[in-house]
C-alpha cells in the first residue's frame, strides 16, 4: 500500500481520492477550506451542471484549448460514465435544454455530500483547514516527488502528490493559485492566466439603463473589425456594466486574447426566427394595429418593457411620432437595428467573477494517459490547475472528473 497525499478538495480532489482509495493506497485529501466542494457548491447557480449529455465525440468541441490531451480521458471516464457513477451513488439526474446534466433535486449538495460518503466509506482521510505551504521532491532524486510542508511547518511524507488545487477564479472558495506556484517550483511551464467564462464590458452609455434584462432565444456574433469570429444562440443578461448569461460566457473563452489587444463588436439579433422580411411584415401589423398611437407606446408586444427606451434612441424616430407618420425608411432602419442590436465589447471582467481560469499548466509536460507529470516522478496535476477549459455546459466538470479518474487509477 503506497500513501497518496491530495492538495485540494473539490471536484477533482475527491473524485481522485475515491479511486486512489478503491485502488488500496492510504489517501490523505489537504483542503485548506473548512469543508469540501467549496466551489463546487456554487457552481450552476448552486445546482451544479455535472456533466453534458451529449455524444461523446461531442466533448473535444466543446473544449476550447488543448481538447486532443482529453482524449484518454474522456474515453476512459466518459459523460455517460459519469452520469452512471452519480446515478450509482444515490444521486438521481436531469438532462436539461442544451444536455445540461443537474442532479434532479437541483442541490449541488447531493453531488457534494454522495462525494463525501464514498471518501468515508473507501477510508480516504480527510485534513480540513489545513494548507499546504510546498512541494518538495528527494534530496538525492530530485526528479521524484517525496513530500509536502504544511503552512506550520509540519511535513507530510507520501509516495504520490495530486495537484488539485483549481485556478484563481472565485479566490473566496480557496483557489488562490497554490498549484501554478508548486508547479513552477517543480520546473514546470505555467500558460498566461486569463479570467474565462467571464461577464464582458461595454462602452455604449445606455448599457445600465438595461440593468438585469434577460434575453432568451437570442442569436449573438461577435465581429473583429469586419470578421465573424463568433456566433451562439440561447440566453443572455444585460448587467450595470455589459452583458451576462451563458452565451455571452461561453464567448469569453473564445473571445477573450482578442480583447486584450482591441475592442470587439458584439451584434444581437433580436429576432433570429424572422428574416428581415418577415420582420418587416410584423411591423408593419403591429404598426397597423396601433397607427394612432405614439411610437413609444406601440412596442409593447415586440420587446420587454426596459428594452423599449433604448430601441428608440437608437432608432433615431422621434417617441412620440405616430405610427402612421413613420416613413418606410425609418421602419426600414428599425428592422436592421432588431436583428444587429449592436455594441462595444471593451474587455473581461476580472477572476472574482470569473467561472473558471484560463491557462495552467502545460499541457505537453503531463502524461495524458496518467495525469502524471512528466518532469517529476509521482507527482499528478488535475483539473482546472491545468491549461484546459472549456464553453459552459458541464464540460469543465467533466474535465474535472476524467483528469481525476486517470490520476487516482493510475498511481502505482
Amino acid at each position: 500500500m503506497s500513501k497518496v497525499i491530495i492538495i485540494g478538495g473539490g471536484a477533482s480532489g475527491m473524485l481522485a481520492s475515491v479511486f486512489a482509495a478503491k485502488n488500496g493506497h492510504e489517501v490523505h485529501v489537504f483542503e485548506k477550506n473548512d469543508k469540501l466542494g467549496k466551489k463546487l457548491f456554487i457552481t450552476g447557480k448552486g445546482r451544479c451542471n455535472l456533466t453534458n449529455a451529449c455524444e461523446t465525440e461531442e466533448l473535444f468541441t466543446a473544449v476550447v484549448r488543448n481538447h486532443k490531451f482529453l482524449y484518454s480521458g474522456f474515453y476512459s471516464f466518459s459523460n455517460h460514465d459519469v452520469i452512471d457513477y452519480f446515478e450509482q451513488l444515490g444521486v438521481k439526474t436531469k438532462i436539461e435544454r442544451g444536455n445540461r446534466v443537474f442532479p434532479l433535486s437541483d442541490h449541488s449538495s447531493d453531488i457534494i455530500r454522495a462525494l463525501e460518503n464514498e471518501m468515508k466509506r473507501n477510508h480516504v482521510r480527510v485534513h480540513l483547514n489545513t494548507e499546504v505551504k510546498c512541494v518538495v521532491t528527494k534530496e538525492k532524486e530530485k526528479d521524484t516527488f517525496d513530500h509536502v510542508v504544511l503552512t506550520d511547518g509540519e511535513m507530510i511524507h507520501g509516495d504520490s502528490c495530486i495537484v488539485a488545487t483549481g485556478g484563481i477564479s472565485y479566490q473566496t472558495t480557496g483557489s488562490t493559485g497554490d498549484g501554478y506556484r508548486f508547479a513552477k517550483k517543480m520546473g514546470h511551464h505555467v500558460t498566461e492566466l486569463f479570467p474565462s467564462l467571464v461577464p464582458l464590458t461595454i462602452k455604449e452609455d445606455w448599457i445600465p439603463a438595461l440593468q438585469g434584462l434577460s434575453l432568451k432565444n437570442i442569436n449573438i456574433d461577435i465581429y473583429e473589425e469586419r470578421k465573424k469570429i463568433y456566433d451562439d444562440f440561447g440566453e443572455m443578461l444585460f448587467t450595470h456594466y455589459g452583458v451576462s448569461g451563458p452565451v455571452i460566457l461561453s464567448a469569453s473563452s473564445v473571445i477573450g486574447d482578442k480583447l486584450r489587444k482591441k475592442e470587439l463588436i458584439l451584434k444581437i439579433d433580436l429576432k433570429p426566427g424572422l428574416t428581415e422580411e418577415q420582420l418587416d411584415h410584423r411591423l408593419l401589423r403591429d404598426f397597423e394595429e396601433n397607427k394612432n398611437k405614439q411610437f413609444k407606446n406601440s412596442l409593447g408586444r415586440l420587446f420587454p418593457a426596459k428594452l423599449i427606451p433604448v430601441m428608440i434612441y437608437l432608432s433615431g424616430i422621434d417617441a412620440d411620432k405616430k405610427v402612421n407618420e413613420i416613413s418606410r425608411e425609418e421602419r426600414k432602419r428599425f428592422v436592421t437595428l432588431i436583428k444587429n442590436f449592436e455594441m462595444t465589447i471593451t474587455g473581461l471582467r476580472g477572476f472574482n467573477e470569473a467561472i473558471i481560469t484560463r491557462g495552467g499548466v502545460d499541457v505537453k509536460e503531463i502524461d495524458p494517459g496518467t495525469m502524471e507529470s512528466k518532469l517529476v516522478r509521482n507527482l499528478y496535476f488535475i483539473g482546472e490547475v491545468l491549461d484546459l477549459d472549456a464553453v459552459t455546459g458541464g464540460f469543465n466538470l467533466q474535465i474535472a472528473w476524467s483528469t481525476a479518474f486517470l490520476a487516482g487509477n493510475n498511481i502505482q
